[in-house]
């Protein structure tokens, strides 16, 4: 859906009846018409903002988080989403809005944002309503970088969304593989079907056949006839998370479904035909899983038809201030406060430290921090202690500010810094699952990283 533009504007203008505030920009982004119904929360003077990039009235925002610019770069509608902003009176606001694209012989000219302030308790019923939502999948949209990496990551979901082949998603635990398998189904002609996912390392091996493929009654003790994931997905698209945990004779079955698009029910003669889009990922190197025997060659060149590799945060560091307002807002938005950002004290720590479990941890971290936060800016004091501790030890490992004149050794300095990491999560927790919690990794990578570096 889209506008043409006309003559006569009233058309578009006749909708602000229904809302708080009408913006119309060109296809750079530049505010042509302004009005408002609310003075007493969006700016009063609309000539001051007229002729005004719509990022300089709203600093706040990117290019990424701006419905408007969203919409001029993609041409895709947005309807009724929310948004956090700054008021004119510097408190932080919640509007719900609808942002089109105006065209103009098939070309984008321009973009039309209508918004509708959203008051306290019926802002508390959205978000209650949001979190209960299961059906909204993540989009293109949803990724938010600056960095060439990402935004090239993002062009090939859209690309990769219109075929059918196989797509594996390599990247560090928390760096948001489930996100980007999740913009690929939405962006593709399965989005109307099911997106079904599972983690191989949650289940035991002896079950994840039946879960997979489904059971036929009488099949072993207490079987029922019931449909296995592929059956669920069939039409859709299939994520399979730490596929490098699946022993390696599921994988072989896992391989034969995919070749030959049927599947066997445990216990049932005839196969079944299936139609899925098959993602998975791995949070390790897959050529290093395939040469520790953790995944079948043969099923790693069918899987990897496609990769996308997910960088980690501490690679992507122009990255931590974007995503540090998105969670600020995000958060603003949920627990009701009005945080404006982060001290000076705190930036620093985050523009420097390693962030192990990448955007996850950094997500975490702030939400922590509001729980805390009794001021207009999260400072140290809201800092969870292990982070703290694992700065300090990191500075120590790092203390010198140039590198000597011979250069260093990168994968071993990295590797001693994970070692010592490691072992401190190890010291601290009273079992293995709690320390892997700690690290914002799976079990099962925790005692590959053991045994790898030989801690017990």
């Amino acid at each position: 859906m889209h506008m043409e533009i006309t003559d006569n504007m009233s058309e578009i203008l006749n909708l602000y009846n229904f809302f708080d505030s009408v913006i119309i920009t060109d296809e750079k982004g530049v505010i042509k018409y302004y009005t408002n119904m609310r003075a007493d929360v969006y700016w009063p003077d609309a000539k001051n903002i007229t002729g005004m990039h719509i990022l300089e009235l709203h600093p706040e925002l990117t290019e990424e988080t701006s419905s408007i610019m969203r919409v001029l770069k993609t041409g895709e509608p947005i309807f009724n989403q929310l948004e956090s902003f700054y008021s004119s009176s510097g408190q932080v606001g919640t509007n719900i809005y609808c942002t089109l694209p105006l065209m103009k012989d098939d070309k984008i000219v321009g973009a039309v944002d209508f918004a509708r302030v959203i008051g306290e308790k019926e802002r508390k019923n959205i978000v209650i309503k949001g979190n209960g939502d299961k059906t909204r999948y993540y989009s293109v949209n949803d990724i938010i970088s600056n960095t060439p990496e990402m935004i090239r990551i993002k062009d090939m979901i859209s690309q990769v969304a219109q075929t059918d082949s196989s797509v594996l998603i390599y990247g560090e635990t928390g760096t948001g593989k489930e996100m980007i398998a999740q913009a690929i189904h939405t962006s593709s002609n399965r989005n109307n079907k099911n997106f079904v996912v599972q983690n191989c390392a949650a289940i035991p091996a002896t079950l994840l056949e039946g879960i997979l493929f489904g059971t036929v009654k009488g099949s072993f003790t207490g079987a029922e006839d019931h449909a296995g994931l592929f059956e669920i997905a069939n039409g859709g698209t299939l994520f399979l998370d730490e596929i490098n945990s699946m022993d390696l004779p599921m994988q072989a079955k896992l391989l034969r479904a995919i070749e030959e698009k049927k599947i066997w029910r445990v216990g049932g003669s005839k196969p079944v035909n299936i139609d899925v889009k098959i993602i998975s990922a791995l949070n390790q190197d897959p050529i290093e899983c395939v040469n520790n025997n953790l995944l079948r060659q043969d099923l790693f060149y069918r899987l990897n038809v496609v990769q996308f590799y997910l960088p980690p945060l501490r690679e992507r560091r122009k990255d931590i201030e974007l995503l540090t307002n998105h969670f600020i807002f995000k958060y603003n938005l949920k627990m009701n406060k009005q945080i404006h950002g982060i001290d000076n004290e705190v930036r620093k720590l985050f523009n420097e430290y390693y962030w192990p479990g990448n955007v996850r941890e950094l997500q975490n971290v702030i939400e922590g921090a509001f729980n805390t936060a009794g001021f207009k800016l999260i400072r140290m004091e809201n800092m969870p202690q292990y982070l703290i501790r694992s700065y300090e030890n990191q500075k120590d490992a790092f203390i010198s500010e140039r590198l000597p004149r011979e250069g260093v050794d990168l994968k071993g300095v990295l590797a001693e810094y994970e070692k010592k990491i490691l072992k401190m999560a190890i010291s601290e927790a009273s079992t293995i699952a709690e320390a892997a919690r700690k690290l914002n990794i799976s079990k099962q990578d925790l005692n590959y990283k053991i045994k790898k570096y030989e801690l017990k």
